[in-house]
């Protein structure tokens, strides 16, 4: 936490980015002192810059372009872009790094940065600590650019032409053509429609799409969930939509629901993305290690591995190249195809369940009864003064003991894994809780393995 950080609304900066409400913890100072500890770790070269469609985000871009620009850097600005597709940009343009302007699936008040390597993904744990280590060694004030140094300058470039034809090498464009699916999309007035709207043309199906303008006033909360959801889905069935698709303002998660308007859940969204990579090219799958049994099940199915990682995508991605998967991501609707890119991308996860509506003749439903059925529940748990901090490596050996059935993994908190369910039980970084997954073949078994935790955490 850093020295900005208040009491109700703190200013979140880890490794992995930062987040804050604007105007308070979050300011163009702030932005561009984050940015100037970046571009300081960064090789000779240009940085990408974008943003999601918040209102806040020219601010903020204008005076982190201002600030590198000064530093002799140019700067590639795609303007209102989906986070995967800075991605794309950095690694086509040759850029040394990226800056996306997002706060993802929080609220509007807030914005935030997310930083890109010259590979064109998420900065890694290691990457994202020297970035760390760098801002908070500056302090208060805005950090100044070398007198004497020549000016950079910005170039306008939009990246969207690019992805829409790497996602549509992936997938069976005529047989798309050929079922010309109607598919109703939210773009949740984030930078989705970007791409969404020219891929799903190119793909020839019959589009709708709301919240299609990236201006941030966003219809309901920005995370797609079911309880969010809820008003809309009914829209789906309403204008005889095939499939309905949901994006999160930097369109990164995609969340799925059937032509009658029933969500099937981000959770699904990966398991029914892997199939078809699998089928044409077997190989390696990675998820984070809260993610759902499904996609473990359908590598087991394809007699290939599924690998766990710890949970967050820089994770996901360094196991991914580790073990030269195929296909990765999380179960927070997060599709990670290095075909296209090292990013979580929705847009590759709609273009391959569009894929499977195609060839195999299939419906959402149909596609969403044929997977694997688990009951996933998730809670959390407000920890005792005596369970914080150190105190809570008790509390976990308590709760590994009175699972003896199960084989158990210290990856990433405490996992615990026995024949047909798991449970992962993780420190917040934020708040004095613990959070609890688990997942079984029925609710029943969920339910009592979750009650088994809680009551061993004490």
């Amino acid at each position: 936490m850093s020295h900005e950080a208040s009491p109700d609304e703190p200013l979140i900066v880890s490794v992995s980015g930062l987040r804050g409400v604007v105007g308070a913890t979050l300011t163009p100072e702030v932005a561009v002192r984050y940015v100037h500890a970046f571009a300081a770790t960064l090789p000779p070269g240009p940085v990408v810059i974008g943003r999601d469609g918040r209102q806040s985000g020219p601010m903020l871009a204008a005076a982190i372009a201002d600030h590198l620009t000064a530093l002799g850097r140019e700067v590639i600005d795609c303007g209102v872009a989906a986070t995967p597709t800075i991605g794309v940009v950095v690694r086509d343009r040759g850029a040394a790094g990226g800056v996306q302007i997002s706060a993802s699936h929080n609220p509007a008040r807030y914005n935030g940065l997310k930083l890109f390597s010259k590979a064109g993904r998420v900065l890694t744990a290691d990457a994202g600590r020297e970035v760390l280590r760098g801002y908070e060694s500056l302090g208060v004030g805005m950090p100044a650019a070398p007198a004497d140094g020549s000016r950079g300058r910005v170039l306008d470039h939009d990246g969207s032409a690019t992805h829409v034809g790497l996602v549509a090498a992936c997938v069976d464009v005529e047989a798309i053509r050929r079922r010309r699916p109607k598919v109703w999309l939210d773009s949740g007035h984030g930078a989705g429609s970007r791409v969404a709207r020219p891929l799903l043309e190119h793909l020839g199906c019959e589009v709708v799409i709301e919240g299609g303008t990236p201006d941030g006033l966003f219809e309901h909360e920005p995370e797609p969930t079911a309880e969010n959801l809820a008003g809309l889905l009914p829209r789906i069935a309403a204008c005889g939509a095939d499939v309905g698709f949901f994006q999160d303002p930097d369109a990164d998660r995609l969340a799925i629901a059937t032509a009658a308007g029933h969500y099937i859940g981000e959770e699904a969204t990966l398991a029914l993305a892997v199939e078809p990579v699998l089928a044409k090219t077997p190989g390696p799958v990675v998820v984070n290690c809260s993610t759902s049994g499904m996609t473990a099940a359908i590598a087991r199915r394809h007699g290939v591995s599924c690998h766990l990682s710890k949970v967050g995508e820089a994770n996901v991605v360094d196991e991914m190249l580790a073990c030269g998967a195929v296909i990765g991501g999380e179960g927070n609707g997060g599709v990670i195809d290095p075909r296209v890119v090292l990013v979580r991308d929705s847009f590759i996860a709609m273009a391959l369940v569009l894929q499977r509506l195609a060839t195999e003749g299939a419906s959402v439903e149909s596609l969403a009864t044929a997977l694997p059925q688990m009951v996933m529940r998730k809670t959390k748990v407000q920890l005792s003064p005596e369970l914080r901090g150190p105190g809570l490596a008790a509390g976990l050996a308590r709760i590994e003991a009175a699972f003896p059935e199960a084989a158990a993994s210290r990856l990433d908190g405490l996992r615990l894994d026995w024949p047909g369910g798991w449970l992962l039980v993780r420190a917040s970084n934020t708040e004095p809780i613990v959070r609890i997954v688990a997942e079984a073949d029925a609710a029943a078994a969920v339910d009592a393995a979750i009650a088994r935790a809680a009551a061993a955490l004490g």
